[in-house]
Parts: C-alpha cells; sequence; structure tokens
C-alpha cells in the first residue's frame, strides 16, 4: 500500500539521556514521556565495581560523561540529563553542578542531573523535610543525606537495603515496606532514590496510603528534563505531575484559606489520588512477571 501521501511520521522532539552501564530500566523512563518526545540512550563504559561510593564517583567522571554527551549530539536533543543519582549527589551540591557545567559544554545544549532535578522537584512541591528510601549501602545513603543537608532539606526518616548490584530487580513489595518505615515522623514528601530502581507503580499506591507526595529518581529526571523543553511528563494519580493529586501535607499549610470556607482536612484532599473504582487496580506487591527482567547486563 502507498502510503507517501501520509508525509512522514509525527515530528519528535528528543531528550538525549546518559546512564550507568548497569542501567536496566529503559522502559520505565518512557513511561513517563508523551508520545511526541524520544529518549536517546546511551551508558557509560563498564567499570569491574560494584555500587558503592566509588562506582558513583567513577561514572560521573567528567570526561566520562562528556563522551557521552557527544555521543548523544549525533541526533540533536534540546537537552541531555545524567540519569544517576549516586553519581551526580557524591560530589555533593558544588559536585553536582560541576557534571552539569561539564555536559552543557560538551553538548552545547541544557543539561541536568538527577539530583539536581530532586531538589527542582522539592522546590516544586513545597517539601523541606524528607523521607528517604533507597538500595544503596549505608555510605551512599549517608551521601545522599548530607547532600540534601547542603541545599537545606531535612531528612526526617530513611530506610535503605544494602544492595551493591541488581538492584534493578527489587520487587515493589521491598520499596512499600522501607516506605512505610521511613515516613514515621511525618514528612513533607517521601524520595525513592536510585534510577536503577522500579518505582512507576508503586508511586500512585504510596500517595495514597501515605497521603504525602512521593517521587522517585526516573520520575524527577524526566520530568525535569521534559519541562526543560516545554513539554510535561505524563504519569496518572502522582503529586509532582498532578496538581489535583498535589493538594497533600507538603502544600495545604501553603494554601489560603477562603473566607468563610475552610479547606478540607488533608485526608479528604489527599484520597482524590486514589484510583477510580472502575479502575483495575494494580498489586504492587506482586512479583514482576516472568520475562520481563531485561538482564543481558554486566553485574555491578
Amino acid at each position: 500500500m502507498d502510503v507517501s501521501f501520509l508525509g512522514g511520521p509525527e515530528p519528535q522532539r528528543g531528550v538525549g539521556i546518559v546512564a550507568p552501564f548497569d542501567f536496566a530500566l529503559d522502559r520505565e523512563l518512557w513511561r513517563w514521556v508523551p508520545d511526541d518526545v524520544s529518549l536517546h540512550l546511551t551508558r557509560t563504559p563498564f567499570v569491574p565495581v560494584e555500587v558503592s561510593l566509588d562506582l558513583a564517583r567513577l561514572v560521573s567522571e567528567h570526561e566520562t560523561l562528556r563522551e557521552a554527551v557527544q555521543a548523544l549530539i549525533a541526533v540533536a536533543p534540546e537537552v541531555v540529563a545524567y540519569a544517576c543519582t549516586s553519581g551526580s549527589f557524591v560530589g555533593g551540591d558544588a559536585g553536582e553542578r560541576g557534571i552539569t557545567a561539564a555536559m552543557v559544554q560538551a553538548g552545547e545544549v541544557p543539561a541536568l542531573t538527577t539530583s539536581g532535578a530532586l531538589l527542582a522537584a522539592l522546590r516544586e512541591i513545597g517539601a523541606r523535610r524528607v523521607a528517604v528510601v533507597t538500595p544503596y549501602t549505608k555510605s551512599v545513603t549517608d551521601s545522599l543525606e548530607d547532600y540534601l543537608g547542603e541545599a537545606g532539606v531535612e531528612v526526617t526518616g530513611r530506610s535503605y537495603l544494602g544492595l551493591t548490584r541488581h538492584i534493578w530487580k527489587v520487587p515493589y513489595r521491598d520499596v512499600v515496606g522501607m516506605a512505610r518505615e521511613a515516613v514515621a515522623d511525618n514528612p513533607d514528601a517521601l524520595f525513592i532514590s536510585c534510577t536503577n530502581l522500579p518505582t512507576y507503580d508503586v508511586i500512585p499506591q504510596l500517595e495514597a496510603e501515605l497521603r504525602m507526595p512521593v517521587l522517585s529518581a526516573n520520575q524527577v529526571t524526566v520530568w525535569a528534563a521534559l519541562r526543560a523543553i516545554g513539554k510535561q511528563a505524563v504519569g496518572p494519580y502522582q503529586a509532582l505531575l498532578d496538581p489535583v493529586a498535589r493538594r497533600g501535607p507538603a502544600s495545604m499549610a501553603a494554601l489560603p484559606e477562603p473566607a468563610g470556607e475552610p479547606l478540607p482536612p488533608p485526608e479528604a484532599a489527599y484520597a482524590e489520588t486514589a484510583l477510580p473504582a472502575e479502575a483495575e487496580p494494580i498489586d504492587i506487591l506482586a512479583e514482576p512477571p516472568l520475562g520481563e527482567d531485561p538482564g543481558g547486563l554486566p553485574p555491578v
């Protein structure tokens, strides 16, 4: 059949993604992306080091990132994001800024990192006190807390798994268990760290249960990258992306109370984030279906 009359495929906006060599969640990133945007991914070179502070430093060396960005520029992305939380917070605020500057210099396009996107997302939802969940060891989790502290963000509670490899295989039930433990001191929001930790389906469920905004590394990375080119990330029932879902404890105090009409309690406002009755509920505690483990990547 002759399809020449169609005039070609729909024009695409391009977002470049630099990921660590062991990144296994390409498909998760795509779930936040609208149909008229394409992700262009590349990875840093393999190094035989397990997930640690040493690995975070190695995969975020400026020369490594410059080469990765230069490889992406061939397909002309409008923005480039470094999708690695630990690699972008391990050097503190100065380190994150240095990474961003090196990427901008290499590609001559706007650039950002996951950790920088996290701070922007926390400002967006008005959160100053956060709980953190990580798959990392204690030392890497400590480094995240230090980075947030530099930015004036208080970590009220945290939970971590102590993993050094195969993070993409962590089931949702473990993420949920850590989240429940970390939020005991009623923070403004919860942050789930590591771009290799699956989170897309668990975010709306946790927000409905915990009644607070829930951010994740992949979510904030895609959100910030798309915002840089004037596009909006897609993701139902996620407070960062949906102003209606955002009406939780982190923002309620900042909302003016109309005269004669008191604000609803946080529980009432946040109930809107629950799945509608006609939707099929997602079993976030179920093991991932067989065949969905990306595999095939070198272990770290």
